[in-house]
This record gives structure tokens, C-alpha cells and sequence, in this order.
């Protein structure tokens, strides 16, 4: 026994093996294979892989086999996932530990633990790799347990078949729909408006036939191979004018508000041209615009958005630096980062690119609402911000855009049949990466501050949206593969490469069945949509005023507290001090609506909401907020244990079942038929089992969050120190969560 004077001796066993080989020894006994579907083919694999777990930055993981096929990078391991550990919205086409080839984002090796970018040919391979997604998620592997020539194989097979150049062709879409059988739903709604009839119906639902057409003038493409088949113009427009300068220059229409005042878009003349040609185009768009102007049409303002919004290359550079924020390697990243976590999210500027997108988008629809006048949207393509724009408006203005299938209808038409370079702004085929830009990711993100500030006139949820954005990276839906209508068809009559049987029949993203279960698809729909009430006949020629906005209780949602600023009344005083100037710049922006806008922005805002008429978006800066179930769903350290909007949803989703248990004994004597019509809800009763990474996730481990910022411990010398310093660390992660939540 040691006398009360002497000291403990300190421990000296020193251990030389790391966490990773302890569990390395133990050999995996069953072969694990990964799950192919139709057509997809295995390129290259490496077993003994071990998979860092990153959430506390410890090394702990699991050990497994890493394959590559055509479609997909692929973790494999033997330990099947329990049903305790499944998540609630399980894709059935990719799994947990699948990445699509189109989804990765970026591909570093670590050498002697420096982290270096991974492309072409390698000359030495790493010890560890490290994958990017663009969907968020971030993924460690360690191979330095793998055999050299397996380790060769998988980092080159990963990175030629996911960052080389390839051919449209080469992708996998086209090897599903050669093989897979054609099984679509066809009880889907979504009107695709690839046919005559449906621009007919679309006319005819807002109205608008009277004043514009459909012209079948580009049947074959002989206009232009960008323009869709059948588009449609202002009645006065005739063909011999929409041939001319093949398609440009013409107002092309997007939707009639309930006045007669419409949204059009027109495709620019190229800025470099002689001084003759330049003045033909000038005086054919002024005849354009003079015969618009005239009756029955209203007036017409035009808005060249490449001067009033920003380039899409500023566009991409904000978002760059963005999804840089909620890329997290491990947890002394994430701390590392905490406190200056908003001045980072500022300079990053794409809530600012939000907020000015959603300002534009109020500009339009208060031309087209309180002034009556046609509004001509004017763009060099009017395939990008265009597309942004109208569908915004629509979002706004039309309540059927709201709906699951009226938004879809919308995405086919301003988007996809519109004309949007899905393959190229995505970087599908990394052929240019100067063509890249998140144009529809900045459109969801603005949809999402729409449904988060009302989420009673959405027939849709977050998690939709969020399932929607993650669904541009799978490449067996031909919806966001292709860059016009022409370019489909055209790929679309070829034989197949498999078959030679006949044309491909491409999968649409709107049948969601092919991802998600009935269950799983219970999230994607809102449960306190407040639908619209069937008109009544009797009260049919009633005078009201239509887009006023009506008291709709008990939905009517509290009116907003006047506190502006990123923090709550609960936040505390010293940091809105540290913050306050630079929330304040933030906030007051310099660009400033003019005043006949703000007073139609105030106006609007100082009445109850009509959720079946027009909705405005708070655009003040606090009002403008991080997406956080997208971007932060992967990073364990801010979920809220039982709590974030999900423990609202647990709660609704419980009394949905109870109700129908209710409605289920209220009719015993048909409980036969109306048990079999009933649809699966998710039991979500243990809610102490749920966080705010929910459906994507259940409660992870909860990393331990070191007393300073990593940054600072470095500059502490010894405890005394520690001590001194200890009053001034300001904690921002709850203020943070608050913030995001």
C-alpha cells in the first residue's frame, strides 16, 4: 500500500494496435453480395474494408467488402440491419451504404493523414479514401488492411467510373431500360405535357385560351431542338414570325392569373451581333411587344433577369461554399467550426441568392396581381432562372401548384418539357464543370421556405421535397437525365443496346412506388393539408374577390413575432452583442424593394392567410433559413432527441391512427371492406426513440462535445490556464439548433 505522501504510479502499457485491426482479426465468415437490379453489372471490389464510423471521431466502424457496378458504389458488410436500426424511409432502389455513381461529389485519399483530391491515374494509392456526396452524406474507408492489388483496382475503378468523362449512352438509365420490365404506375396524375391535349387542358384549366394558342409549328423539331414540341404563344403570333429567328424572340406563355394578365418568357437574341442585324432584331421585338400590349391583352413589362438576378456562376460559387458547411469529416470539424459557424454561413451568400430570387418572384406577382399587367420574363436560354421564377409565381399564385401532382405538373412543364439542361447543370457526364449550377436545388430551397412558413397549404412535406432533390442522382428516371425534350426523344427511338427489341421506356421520378413502399410514402404527404372545399353550387355566383385572403381557423397560424433577427427571445443577451452587427448587416440590406412593393408586401402580410389564395413569403432576413433536414440530416451532432419538427409529426401521425381505429369500430358492420382500404401509417408511438434526423434516421450516438473549441485547446499551455479561459467560451450550438429548428 502506497504511504498518504507518495504518488500513484502513472500506467505504462502502451498499445500498438489500432482500433480497426482489433476488429480486423475477427474474419468474415458468410459472403456477403451485393444486390444487383436489371442491367446493373459488378466492376471491381476489395474485402476487408473497414467503414469509420464518425460520429464521436473515434475509429470505431465495421469491417466489410467495397464493390463498384455501373450504378453504384456499394459498403457491404455481414451484420444485416435490424429492424431497431432501420430508417423509416427506406429506398428500395438505394440503400444505406449506396452512393450512385452520379451522387459522388468528391473523392480525397488520405496519405500519411494528409487529405488529397483523387482524379485520372494515381501513381501511389491511399491508405484511407474519403467520398463526398452531393448529397450530403460523407463516407470514410480505411484499406490499409486490403490487399494491394484489390486496393488498386477499387480507388481506379471508383474514380474513372464516377469523375471521368462519359457518354450519355454510358449511363446507367440506359442499361435499366433495356432490362428492367416497365411496371409504371398508371394511376399517376402528373400531367407530363409531352402531347397536344394536355397544353389544350392547361389553357383551358387557368383560363387563358382566349388570348394564346398552341402551336404545333416545331413538330419534328424543324424550329429549333431546344423548344418543346408544342409550346404555346399569344394568339396574334403567326408561324411565319416563330420561324424566323427559330424561336427567338417569341413571348412564350407560362400561366394566366385569374384576371387575364399572363407570365410569359422569351429565349434572348445573342449580345454580339453586327450593327444591321442587331437592328432588324430590335424593331421585330418591338413589333412583338407593341402587338402584346394592345387589346385583348393587358400591359406588358418586360424583366431581363440576367441584370436583375444573380449569374449562374455566381449561383454555383455560393453554393460551393455552402454545402462545405454540412460536409463534416468527424466531430472535432464540426466543433472546430461552431463558433463562427455564422459569419461562415453568411459569407457563403446563398440565403442572400434565396432571398433575392424569392424578392423577384413577389415583384412578378404583384404586376400580374395588383397591376394587371403581363409580365415577359427575358433570359439568354430562358431554361435556368426562368424556370426559377415561373414556377415560384405559380407556387404563389395557383393553389394547385400546392398539391402533390399540381407540383409535379408544374416541375414537367416549366422544367422538364421547358427545356432545363438537367444533364448538364447536374454534371451528370462531367463533361464541363463550367456548366454546373444547383439551378432546381435553389428552386426546392425556395418551395422549402414557402412550406415551412405555411405548411397547411402544402399538400406536400419537407421530406418530399428533400426525397425529390436526392432523386437528381439516380440515374433509372429519365426525368432529370436529359437537357431538352429533343434530346430524350431522340435517345429515347434508338434500339436498345441490350434487347435490339425496340425503343427504351424510360421510368418516371413521379412514380414514386419504384423508391418507397406505401408506408414510407405516408411521409411524403402532409396530414395537415388544408384541402380546398368543393365550391357549392347553390352559392356558385357569390361575388368574391378572388386571392383575398381569408380567416381560415383553426389553421389560421399565429401571426409572427416583430422580434427580427437569426435568435429567439430565450437567446442570450451577450451573444445577440457578439452577432449583432453582423446579423443587423444581414438583415438591412441595401437592396431595398421600392415602395409600391413594400406596401403591396405589408398589405398583404397585415391580413389573415387565405391558404387557397395567394401566399407571399417573409423575406426579411431572419425569416430566410437553413434547410436543415437536407443539410443536416447526416451530422449526429445537431440532431434534437425527440424533438424538431418530427416530434410534431409523431404526434399527428399517432391521432391519424387513432382516429381510424375510431372510424374502424364506428362501422363493425362493414369493417371487412373498410379494413382493406385503409392505408398503413407509420408507428411512431416511441418517440423517445426519434430525433430531428428523422424519417432518414434514427437516434445516433451522440458525440461528446469538448469544453472549448478545437481550435483553442492548442493555445491552452497548462490547467491553470484552462481555467482562466473556461468563463469565456461562448456556447452557439443550442443557439444554432434554434436557429435551424
Amino acid at each position: 500500500m502506497l504511504s498518504s505522501g507518495a504518488k500513484a504510479a502513472k500506467p505504462s502499457f502502451v498499445s500498438y494496435v489500432s482500433p480497426e485491426e482489433i476488429q480486423i482479426k475477427e474474419p468474415i465468415e458468410k459472403e456477403v453480395n451485393p444486390h444487383l437490379l436489371p442491367g446493373e453489372l459488378l466492376l471491381c471490389e476489395a474485402s476487408t474494408v473497414y467503414k469509420y464510423i464518425h460520429e464521436d471521431g473515434s475509429n470505431r466502424g465495421t469491417c466489410g467488402k467495397l464493390v463498384c457496378t455501373n450504378f453504384k458504389i456499394a459498403f457491404l458488410d455481414d451484420d444485416s440491419a435490424s429492424d431497431d436500426n432501420e430508417p423509416q424511409l427506406k429506398n428500395k432502389i438505394i440503400g444505406e451504404n449506396d452512393i450512385t455513381l452520379q451522387c459522388v461529389d468528391q473523392i480525397y485519399g488520405v496519405y500519411d493523414e494528409k487529405k488529397k483530391l483523387l482524379t485520372g491515374q494515381l501513381r501511389k494509392y491511399p491508405e484511407k479514401l474519403i467520398i463526398y456526396c452531393k448529397d450530403l452524406r460523407v463516407f470514410n474507408f480505411c484499406l490499409r488492411f486490403t490487399k494491394e492489388e484489390e486496393v488498386k483496382r477499387i480507388v481506379s475503378g471508383i474514380i474513372h467510373h464516377s469523375q471521368t468523362p462519359k457518354l450519355l449512352k454510358r449511363l446507367f438509365l440506359f442499361s435499366y431500360a433495356s432490362a428492367a420490365p416497365n411496371n409504371t404506375d398508371e394511376r399517376n396524375q402528373t400531367v407530363m405535357f409531352d402531347t397536344l391535349e394536355d397544353w389544350r387542358n392547361e389553357l383551358e384549366r387557368t383560363k387563358g385560351n382566349v388570348q394564346y394558342k398552341v402551336v404545333t409549328t416545331n413538330e419534328g423539331y424543324r424550329i429549333s431542338e431546344k423548344l418543346p414540341l408544342y409550346f404555346v404563344v399569344p394568339i396574334c403570333v403567326s408561324e411565319e414570325t416563330i420561324l424566323k429567328y427559330e424561336g427567338r424572340g417569341i413571348p412564350i406563355w407560362c400561366w394566366s392569373c385569374h384576371n387575364g394578365a399572363a407570365l410569359l418568357k422569351m429565349s434572348a437574341f445573342p449580345k454580339e451581333q453586327d450593327d444591321s442585324t442587331a437592328q432588324m432584331q430590335k424593331a421585330f421585338l418591338d413589333g412583338i411587344y407593341k402587338t402584346i400590349s394592345k387589346p385583348p391583352y393587358e400591359l406588358l413589362k418586360t424583366d431581363d433577369l440576367s441584370s436583375s438576378l444573380p449569374s449562374l456562376q455566381d449561383i454555383q460559387t455560393a453554393y460551393t461554399r455552402y454545402k462545405q458547411l454540412f460536409l463534416i469529416d468527424n466531430s472535432a470539424d464540426f466543433w472546430a467550426t461552431d463558433v463562427k459557424w455564422f459569419s461562415l454561413l453568411e459569407s457563403t451568400n446563398w440565403l442572400e441568392i434565396i432571398r433575392r430570387v424569392l424578392k423577384k418572384a413577389i415583384e412578378v406577382v404583384e404586376c400580374l396581381e395588383r397591376q394587371h399587367t403581363n409580365v415577359l420574363l427575358i433570359e439568354e436560354s430562358a431554361t435556368d432562372l426562368c424556370c426559377v421564377i415561373s414556377s415560384l409565381v405559380q407556387v404563389m399564385m395557383d393553389s394547385y401548384s400546392r398539391t402533390k401532382s399540381g407540383f409535379q405538373s408544374l416541375i414537367q412543364k416549366e422544367w422538364v418539357i421547358g427545356g432545363h439542361g438537367f444533364l448538364d447543370r447536374c454534371n451528370h457526364l462531367h463533361q464541363s464543370d463550367k456548366e454546373e449550377a444547383p439551378v432546381f436545388l435553389l428552386l426546392l430551397d425556395c418551395v422549402w421556405q414557402l412550406v415551412q412558413q405555411y405548411p397547411a397549404a402544402f399538400e406536400f412535406t419537407e421530406t418530399y421535397l428533400t426525397v425529390l432533390s436526392d432523386s437528381l442522382y439516380v440515374p433509372i428516371f429519365s426525368t432529370f437525365f436529359f437537357n431538352s425534350q429533343h434530346q430524350k426523344d431522340t435517345n429515347t427511338t434508338g434500339e436498345s443496346l441490350e434487347t435490339q427489341s425496340g425503343p427504351f421506356r424510360f421510368l418516371t421520378v413521379w412514380d414514386w412506388s419504384v423508391q418507397f413502399d406505401p408506408k414510407a410514402q405516408a411521409f411524403l404527404n402532409n396530414p395537415l393539408y388544408a384541402e380546398k372545399p368543393k365550391p357549392d353550387k347553390s352559392q356558385r355566383k357569390t361575388a368574391r374577390c378572388k386571392h383575398q385572403r381569408q380567416l381560415s381557423c383553426p389553421l389560421t397560424q399565429t401571426k409572427s413575432s416583430p422580434k427580427r433577427g437569426f435568435f429567439r427571445e430565450e437567446t442570450d443577451h451577450l451573444i445577440k452583442n457578439i452577432l449583432g452587427k453582423r446579423i443587423g448587416k444581414f438583415i438591412n440590406s441595401s437592396d431595398e424593394p421600392p415602395n409600391s412593393f413594400r406596401e403591396f408586401y405589408d398589405s398583404w402580410h397585415s391580413k389573415p392567410v387565405d391558404y387557397h389564395g395567394l401566399l407571399l413569403p417573409r423575406i426579411d432576413g431572419p425569416e430566410i433559413r437553413v434547410w436543415a433536414q437536407r443539410y443536416l440530416r447526416w451530422i449526429p451532432e445537431v440532431q434534437l432527441h425527440g424533438g424538431g419538427t418530427i416530434a410534431t409529426a409523431a404526434r399527428i401521425l399517432d391521432l391519424m391512427e387513432e382516429v381510424e381505429r375510431l372510424q374502424v369500430k364506428m362501422d363493425e358492420e362493414h369493417s371487412q371492406a373498410v379494413s382493406g382500404n385503409i392505408h398503413a401509417v407509420p408507428m411512431l408511438r416511441n418517440s423517445a426513440r426519434l430525433s430531428s434526423l428523422f424519417p432518414f434516421a434514427l437516434i445516433h450516438r451522440q458525440s461528446v462535445k469538448p469544453a472549448l473549441p478545437t481550435s483553442t485547446w492548442k493555445d491552452l499551455e497548462d490547467e491553470d490556464d484552462l481555467v482562466k479561459r473556461d468563463d469565456e467560451f461562448v456556447d452557439l450550438s443550442s443557439d444554432m439548433l434554434k436557429c435551424l429548428y
